[in-house]
């Protein structure tokens, strides 16, 4: 029963908030005691002094703690002196945060005024050049070195002026070195920033934290806790704060539920230090959903399970193997995708709406099932249910003293794999209800964190007293997981000053050209920083490559260059056709969610 981790892997689970040693960011402290910090990023032109004022002041007032503003050039960083002058002339001491990307030069520019660099080990130093070769240990070692040699300079230029850094993996900038030899995988996701903290430690610099950002919320969970466990095997001294993010979560709804699995999950370990929520809206909308995401798990590390060894690996994802059973003409567990299960009064107010052949609807009724309710904590009762000859349905019964996340962990660790499982999003269900937007983010993190780690044949959630919200919101959950589709899935970044296109109005207009292809993929990317690796694992992408210009992908291969940008999502829709992934939209689809 459970992984077996060797010494140099402690367990990535924390029953208090992972203690680090704290990184100073101007008189913002990151890390040790601190509160977990808030912060976003500017949308607007670097260029644009007003605007990036303005725009900085209105995060400030609703509560982000730290600012970032994307340098492209070095004119770019040259002018964050003036951003920097006109914040402080108002009286505004929110820290400001470099984003580079590619270019050295102007990390040593921004270094002069802000303080904090954030800097990408996946093109620092290196242009992507997609090149497929395999490299000696001597070819690696000099390939090294050369990083070292540009590197170092801002390193030591950081370390005289008290400035922090954040060394910021993305899966979707990976170098060519790092892929070449391990992948597009969690693990070059850490080797590609421990490369660069390696150098910065050789130089007695200790000021920096990491981040392991994808927009597949269950890589960049695995990432995360890859990290975490390989900074641990490292020594005590390899403390370093953590910074959470999903990148291009999107719009609404669905950027929000699919950044509160991966942040959410996280946090409930007693992972993270500083987050940033990508939201493909205002930079100012995300700074709410980030502080309640944060407070959801400010007092209890929800996934502790008290040293139980886990039924699942922490550092890869793979679903848990129980047998499949039927329930009236509903089959789940083994392959089948998680189903939705509603209470009957959800069920009684929703059904008449729904015909048979959609597939946004209730499939079982909570009150009907023949379903096995355990307290994993009775040794007696998890006994009786493993000596059962037939498989039968399993869950946490209501009420057990346990948070929602370490209950149902701690059942799959002790219940045979044959007996599948129904997650709940509260074990408590009679409690006082909350807002939507509180019941969105809590449920998704507490049943989204299960099903990335493996675990969960089907789903009840109860925290929605609103029957056709409770529903929409049970599916959008398993989309954003990965686990089931069933509607067009987007990836979509949240814009900033390389933006090459107004990203909220493009994503709109792809979206009602596209919304009815269930199933396809499809990802939506301002400049090419991300955007071939994020989409590792979309079917199409719309890229922006130069002012005015859209270039078009299929999966990571570019295939329609400076295509006008009035035509691009006709082209789009072309190319889905062309790729035999088009149907037309039925004239009374399945409602969508919002």
């Amino acid at each position: 029963m459970g992984h077996e981790m060797s010494d140099a892997m402690p367990q990535p689970f924390f029953s208090t908030r992972r203690k680090t040693r704290v990184v100073s960011v101007g008189d913002v402290g990151v890390g040790g005691d601190n509160p977990v910090r808030v912060q976003s990023m500017l949308t607007c032109d670097t260029m644009d002094t007003g605007a990036c004022v303005r725009d900085s002041l209105a995060l400030a007032e609703v509560g982000c703690e730290i600012v970032r503003i994307t340098a492209p050039t070095v004119k770019d960083a040259r002018n964050l002196e003036a951003i920097r002058d006109g914040l402080r002339s108002l009286g505004c001491n929110v820290p400001l945060v470099a984003d580079i990307h590619f270019k050295p030069e102007a990390a040593m520019e921004a270094a002069k005024w802000v303080e904090k660099v954030r800097i990408n080990p996946g093109n620092y130093a290196d242009s992507k050049k997609f090149a497929s070769r395999e490299y000696t240990d001597e070819e690696y070692a000099a390939e090294i070195t050369r990083i070292r040699d540009k590197f170092a300079p801002l390193v030591k230029f950081c370390a005289e002026r008290g400035i922090a850094m954040r060394i910021g993996t993305n899966h979707g900038s990976l170098s060519d070195r790092i892929m070449n030899r391990h992948g597009d995988t969690p693990i070059g996701m850490v080797e590609s920033a421990l490369e660069f903290a390696r150098i910065a430690r050789d130089l007695d610099y200790h000021n920096f934290l990491f981040s392991m950002k994808a927009s597949n919320p269950k890589v960049m969970i695995a990432a995360y806790r890859l990290l975490v466990s390989r900074l641990a095997a490292e020594g005590a001294d390899w403390n370093y704060p953590i910074h959470l993010g999903v990148t291009e979560a999107g719009d609404g709804e669905d950027g929000r539920i699919k950044s509160a699995i991966g942040i959410g999950s996280l946090l409930a370990d007693g992972i993270g230090d500083t987050v940033r929520v990508s939201l493909t809206e205002d930079s100012v909308h995300e700074i709410p959903v980030a502080r309640e995401l944060t407070g959801l798990f400010e007092e209890n590390c929800e996934g502790w399970m008290q040293g139980e060894k886990s039924s699942f690996d922490p550092f890869s994802f793979a679903r848990r193997a129980s047998a499949k059973i039927t329930i009236g003409e509903i089959a789940l567990g083994g392959t089948e995708v998680p189903r939705v299960v509603v209470t009957r009064k959800h069920h009684d107010a929703v059904a008449r709406k729904f015909s048979a052949s959609e597939d946004f609807q209730p499939e079982l009724i909570y009150e009907d099932l023949p379903i096995l309710e355990i307290d994993p904590q009775d040794a007696n009762s998890v006994a009786a249910a493993n000596e059962r000859r037939d498989v039968c349905l399993v869950t946490v019964k209501d009420g057990v003293n346990l948070p929602v996340i370490a209950a149902f962990r701690l059942l799959a660790a002790r219940i045979e794999a044959r007996h599948p499982v129904l997650l709940k999003d509260t074990l408590h269900p009679n409690a006082d209800p909350a807002p939507f937007s509180r019941t969105l983010l809590a449920a998704s993190a507490r049943l989204g964190s299960l099903l990335c780690d493996g675990i969960g044949d089907a789903v009840l959630l109860r925290t929605e007293d609103d029957p056709g919200q409770s529903l929409r919101l049970a599916y959008n959950i398993l989309q954003a997981a990965g686990v089931r589709i069933f509607k067009t899935d987007y990836v979509a970044c949240p814009s900033c000053g390389r933006t090459l296109f107004n990203l909220q109005e493009t994503t709109a207009r792809i979206k009602a050209a596209t919304s009815h292809l269930k199933g396809v993929k499809i990802a939506i990317m301002g400049c090419i920083v991300n955007g071939p690796g994020e989409m590792a694992d979309a079917d199409f992408g719309y890229v922006g490559g130069a002012p005015g210009k859209v270039n078009l992908y299929v999966g990571k291969k570019a295939v329609k260059f400076n295509i006008p940008e009035g035509e691009a999502v006709e082209r789009l829709t072309d190319l889905i056709k062309a790729h035999g992934r088009w149907v037309e939209a039925a004239e009374d689809s399945s409602p969508t969610p919002a």
